[in-house]
């Protein structure tokens, strides 16, 4: 395969080793590169985008820590399985592809399946320093609804005291922070996530873990649900 067939396009963006990513990881994603595929030479790469070496090892370097390129030294860059290689970040970058609402929607799939047993074990190993945090950040009222909810799951994956359930929930919470407004634009939401935050507090608080995992699944049930519509709407908009 050579660059001009495989990226016949120009690059119009003023950080032209992320368009490269870009366009790249797209063809990639979609099937047009498959997996085992050669990718042409850095030189011809260059030439094709019409860009210095420096800027598509540059592009490599962010392909390659997305798990989506193998650079052999000696023999040349090959396109792996995102699906059997592939971590966080690839997601976060998949957002740029146009995709997003079908990945917003898979997060929050994932999300009803993890977080409710974050909240169940939670309840069982809270200490007393960790209801009280959660009392303080529930009772503020300088806190906007996201930021408040994002530290409410935040409080609750820390009081798992596993650490791996405290680091995946950032994950989360990295990508709820740009698409929250789909939710938390509206006030029955709001209300609704004010509620939620009374009702799992006073289920930790008396360490009701059985609870605990119902009534987080219920408001990420909801919470789904509403974000469905509102994508919904946000499509018959554009």
């Amino acid at each position: 395969m050579t660059a001009k067939t495989v990226f016949a396009q120009p690059l119009t963006r003023s950080r032209l080793h992320e368009e490269i990513v870009f366009i790249i990881q797209k063809k990639i994603m979609n099937g047009t590169i498959t997996p085992g595929s050669k990718l042409p030479p850095e030189r011809e790469m260059a030439e094709t985008f019409s860009v210095n070496r420096a800027t598509v090892r540059e592009a490599l370097r962010k392909l390659e820590n997305l798990d989506l390129v193998e650079i052999r030294h000696g023999d040349g860059l090959y396109v792996k399985n995102y699906l059997e290689s592939g971590n966080f970040d690839l997601i976060k970058a998949a957002f740029n592809l146009d995709e997003s609402k079908e990945i917003i929607l898979n997060i929050l799939e994932a999300r009803r399946y993890v977080v409710p047993q974050m909240a169940y074990i939670a309840a069982q190993r809270r200490t007393s320093s960790d209801l009280e945090e959660l009392q303080q950040v529930i009772s503020k009222e300088d806190l906007n609804m996201l930021e408040q909810d994002i530290k409410v799951h935040q409080l609750i994956a820390r009081s798992t005291h596993n650490l791996l359930c405290t680091i995946g929930l950032n994950f989360f919470n990295q990508i709820f922070r740009d698409y929250g407004y789909l939710y938390f634009d509206n006030k029955k939401n709001v209300e609704r996530s004010r509620r939620f935050h009374l009702e799992i507090y006073e289920a930790i608080k008396k360490k009701q873990a059985l609870a605990a995992r119902r009534i987080m699944l219920e408001v990420l049930l909801y919470a789904e649900e509403a974000v469905k519509k509102s994508l919904i709407g946000k499509q018959r908009k554009e």
